[in-house]
């Protein structure tokens, strides 16, 4: 049965470190930005978490209780390893100690091999917010002589998703095909009714619909249906090209 964990970090216990830790602001970041790759990743066998840092609400249309039940949901249809809420307020999101050492917790407590955060420029400060504090948190993770749970741990990469809220135009470092497991990812966000459908147009072009047009855009430039694109301040490393096209 999918949960999704509310205690702390303290109270997760012993878990199977991840591959990759999805953090995002609020529930249904994580399934616009980079649901296809979340499917994919799992469908390869990796062990992927989401952290939510706040319920999201208020909304126009939603509430705590529909929140939680339309990211169960998504989460079903992701099939992800962990999902977590810090409780963090919405809306008022602010790169604080408590918060970073929150945040760090996590990270000490699931040890990620990668993190992905949003990308750094947004116009939502929450957003902007979440992104600073991923980044301290990283470091903060490793520190000695803390009283925060768990071993000190350093994740390898911080990577970031585009679930922005200005119109840029995207210059990913790579893209990710996602043709096997666009419809996932439209399902995810589709299972967040009271954001995406309640209350919305219906007349065509939908917000599910231009957001279709988003993904075979980055889809065309890799020559495959769908794609989804990432950023790294910090180069990549490869050990062979066999997978690059």
């Amino acid at each position: 049965m999918t949960e999704i964990h509310t205690a702390g970090p303290q109270a997760i216990g012993e878990v199977q470190p991840l591959d990759f830790l999805v953090v995002a602001p609020h529930p249904d970041d994580a399934e616009l930005g980079m649901g296809g790759t979340i499917a994919k990743m799992v469908s390869q066998g990796m062990r992927v978490g989401i952290l939510d840092l706040t319920t999201g609400e208020p909304t126009p249309n939603g509430s705590e209780s529909i929140r939680r039940a339309e990211t169960l949901r998504a989460t079903e249809i992701l099939n992800v390893t962990w999902r977590g809420n810090a409780g963090l307020v919405n809306r008022e999101l602010q790169h604080s100690l408590e918060a970073r050492k929150c945040i760090a917790s996590y990270f000490r407590m699931l040890r990620p091999r990668w993190v992905f955060a949003p990308y750094y420029h947004d116009a939502h400060p929450d957003h902007v917010a979440a992104t600073e504090l991923i980044e301290a948190a990283r470091f903060w993770a490793k520190l000695s002589k803390t009283d925060m749970p768990g071993e000190r741990f350093h994740p390898e990469r911080v990577f970031y998703y585009f679930c922005i809220h200005l119109r840029l135009a995207v210059q990913p470092s790579w893209i990710v095909d996602i043709s096997d497991t666009y419809d996932m990812k439209r399902d995810s966000i589709a299972a967040y009714q009271s954001q995406f459908v309640t209350g919305r147009p219906t007349d065509a072009p939908t917000l599910l619909d231009r957001l279709e047009t988003d993904a075979a855009y980055f889809g065309n430039l890799i020559a495959r249906r769908y794609g989804e694109p990432f950023a790294t301040k910090e180069p990549l490393a490869l050990s062979s090209l066999r997978d690059v096209f």
